[in-house]
């Protein structure tokens, strides 16, 4: 059939170009919808024949081209050295510096790029990208072997973002090439893959997983959007795929709702309207569930196998599977929810634990201890320098902890939300209320205090490590319940915050702003945070990309929620992340205006390297200077916008060297001092009292100095002058101190407290 322009083209009004974005990879003007006509037998994807006779790189061979003499990206699995288009490309060479040397799809499909611009890149192809799995390939090789004339052609089509439908289908790959049953597969990435080859297919099985917001993964958009596109175009044959017999796997998260497997429910139904014959009902792969995709995928991979032997539909042979195993066909979908919601939800022994085998190995691999099914605990960097003397965390700075007497743990490892800078690449479950086997908070807090000192005992010998705050160290006297997760999720957090203070031990509970009874229920704890990603709704979701439909209305409620709590410290948590977040400061002062919090803590997002579930990068973190002015932009906003209101906030502490600054307010600075820092023993002495008599307290009542050190604006930037300073080695970091020596001179101070070492 000729080649048909996607509808969402048909109204755009090419006249007006939208501009150029930042990270956007932009080749050429995109096409009328007279052009497209005129395109022949052009497709948006590269020419599959062409590429079959290209040479393999690896992704670290590509990773070594970055410079401007030797420039490559990666698009769709393929390799172009756009070393000579640099100087040529519309929004400038620095658009396309910025991913040489990596993949660049996702950037490049934010805007939907013409026929003729990827014609363009086709000059600059010069190969393409062979996944290595150890040593070598195994899947390129499966994928190379000759096909007889007696052998029946399989060919498994996956679309995925983290790596998982890749990996379901090598797994498939292998299974079949290697039963011997007169079936040769071979597998292609969608964005590979031309789909005006797809009518030629005589077998196919399509394995795709559902990103954010039910829309299909990025390299998989434009086979998803021409097969939408085919079914609704009057021109093309209702019965094209009628010779082609397919069945489609999705991978999703039944946490989602409406969403789920939404992208291989639209494949499926797309199949259908185009006549291929389904030999296997649509089977939905539920993370969720218990032993997570992989467990469902094996016995219904076998399935297919069988399928192939038998050379025979086996639509009737195919057995229900239980919920439970996480596979479930889409004719059963509502009898399979019924039954589970007619269950008794409150016994204990019949629900499945937070902790798959499969999370407990990622979770492990992390580093985590775990503990039970759904908690884990981990030694924190700041505890290990602190320990050697070498420089406490921010809290160490704002409020007074010691980190050596630390602890980073979780009650519920669990999340209500998927926030693109998770530091976890979100190998954590996912949940939108509790619905797991519980464990006692009791045996939670003792085993992670147990497991903490374990941790502990291996920086004994560690060069530098103090024997007096080695000692005090297994003596826990702070807990941040903010290691990963949503810890207010767990129904016992009051249980669980009532031991810990029994234990003399402070409270630093984070929520994720999604869950509004549970902080108007909260007990009295040390301090409370809220984490304020986005000031919008739309960013908001962009950035945090929430379970719930109404996560909006839980947000505000949850900061309405926080300015009721008069027994704890509350706090805003900003997370700022360049190019995504720090725009709007007056919609942030809004939001600041509903929970008119006691603190503001505002830092710069950390990097934690590469993920295929988030498309940042260390340009997305912006510098502390940046953070600086942003807060400080924060106070005089919110002073011209709401004169009216009796609050006012400035800028009281600052630490560095977490990109960290802490906005307070000002009833916090009590006779020229700020009082950011706390008297943990008066705490624990209100909250006594309060427990026995329900005596009320406020913030105020254990407020305590801040070290002139501590505070914004001073010589040390947060850093304790009693540490000793460890600084990196290289050229750099010493032209830096050098710098700053001479600007010191310039201001006649010549003095400095703090001791420094290379």
């Amino acid at each position: 059939h000729p080649p048909h322009p996607p509808s969402s083209f048909s109204s755009i009004d090419t006249s007006r170009s939208p501009p150029l974005r930042t990270g956007d990879i932009e080749l050429e003007e995109p096409l009328s919808s007279h052009d497209w006509q005129n395109m022949g037998a052009a497709t948006a994807t590269t020419a599959e024949p062409e590429s079959k006779n290209l040479r393999t790189f690896t992704e670290e061979e590509v990773s070594r081209h970055t410079t401007p003499g030797d420039c490559w990206v990666i698009l769709h699995d393929k390799v172009y050295n756009v070393t000579e288009y640099l100087e040529r490309h519309p929004g400038g060479k620095s658009v396309l510096l910025r991913v040489a040397g990596r993949d660049a799809s996702e950037e490049f499909e934010k805007f939907e790029h013409s026929g003729s611009a990827r014609k363009i890149a086709e000059k600059y192809l010069i190969g393409k990208v062979c996944k290595v799995e150890g040593k070598g390939s195994t899947n390129e090789a499966e994928n190379e072997r000759p096909v007889s004339e007696n052998v029946r052609e399989l060919v498994i089509l996956y679309g995925s973002q983290k790596g998982t439908g890749e990996h379901l289908a090598g797994n498939l790959l292998k299974v079949v090439n290697q039963s011997g049953q007169g079936v040769r597969a071979r597998m292609v990435s969608m964005s590979a893959f031309d789909p005006e080859d797809l009518p030629k297919i005589p077998d196919v099985i399509m394995i795709c997983s559902t990103y954010e917001g039910g829309l299909p993964p990025v390299k998989a958009r434009f086979f998803h959007k021409w097969l939408s596109d085919s079914v609704n175009d009057f021109r093309v044959d209702k019965m094209m795929l009628k010779a082609t017999r397919a069945a489609v796997f999705g991978l999703g998260n039944s946490e989602y709702g409406e969403n789920f497997n939404k992208a291989a429910k639209d494949l499926d139904k797309s199949l259908r309207s185009l006549g291929a014959e389904m030999f296997f009902p649509l089977a939905l792969g539920d993370e969720a569930s218990d032993g997570g995709i992989e467990k469902s995928f094996r016995p219904w991979s076998e399935k297919v196998l069988k399928y192939f032997i038998d050379r025979k539909t086996l639509r009737q042979e195919t057995a229900e599977l239980p919920a439970a195993s996480g596979l479930v066909d889409m004719e059963d979908l509502g009898t399979v929810m019924r039954k589970a919601k007619d269950e008794d939800v409150n016994n204990e022994d019949r629900k499945k634990e937070m902790l798959t085998p499969a999370l407990r190995k990622n979770l492990s691999k992390q580093g985590y201890k775990l503990i039970g099914s759904h908690s884990g605990v981990k030694l924190c960097r700041w505890t290990k320098a602190m320990l050697r003397g070498r420089g406490g965390c921010y809290k160490h700075t704002f409020y007074g902890i010691q980190s050596y007497q630390c602890m980073e743990t979780t009650p519920s490892l669990a999340c209500a939300n998927k926030c693109v800078f998770c530091w976890r690449h979100h190998t954590n479950p996912v949940g939108r209320d509790w619905k797991w086997a519980m464990d006692d908070p009791k045996l939670i807090i003792e085993g992670a205090i147990s497991k903490h000192q374990q941790m502990i005992k291996t920086m004994r010998g560690v060069p530098g490590v103090k024997p007096e705050r080695f000692k005090e160290a297994f003596n826990v006297r702070h807990c941040a319940l903010s290691l990963v997760g949503e810890p207010i999720m767990y129904p016992k957090i009051n249980e669980f915050l009532k031991l810990l203070h029994e234990r003399k031990i402070s409270s630093f509970l984070v929520t994720n702003a999604q869950f509004p009874d549970p902080i108007k229920n909260l007990d009295p704890c040390t301090q409370l945070y809220v984490s304020i990603d986005a000031a919008t709704k739309d960013t908001l979701k962009a950035v945090d990309r929430p379970l719930f439909n109404d996560f909006w209305e839980r947000f505000i409620a949850s900061l309405t929620a926080l300015k009721s709590k008069q027994f704890t410290r509350s706090v805003y948590r900003l997370t700022l992340v360049k190019q995504w977040n720090m725009q709007d400061v007056s919609a942030y002062c809004k939001l600041l205006a509903i929970g008119l919090p006691l603190l503001i803590e505002i830092k710069a997002v950390t990097f934690c390297g590469d993920s295929k579930a988030s498309n940042l990068t260390i340009k997305n973190t912006p510098y502390h200077t940046e953070v600086c002015s942003f807060g400080e932009e924060i106070c005089s906003t919110f002073a011209k916008m709401y004169p009216e209101v009796d609050r006012t906030y400035k800028l009281a502490c600052e630490h560095e060297h977490s990109n960290c600054i802490l906005i307070a307010d000002t009833r916090l600075f009590v006779e020229g001092k700020w009082h950011t820092w706390i008297d943990y023993p008066k705490f624990h002495s209100l909250y006594k009292e309060w427990l026995e008599s329900k005596k009320e307290f406020t913030a105020f009542d254990y407020m305590a100095e801040t070290p002139p050190w501590a505070v914004y604006g001073a010589r040390e930037k947060g850093f304790d002058p009693v540490e000793t300073r460890v600084r990196k080695r290289g050229k750099q970091a010493r032209i830096n101190r050098a710098k700053r020596s001479e600007q010191k001179v310039e201001d006649g101070s010549t003095n400095d407290t703090r001791k420094e070492k290379i």
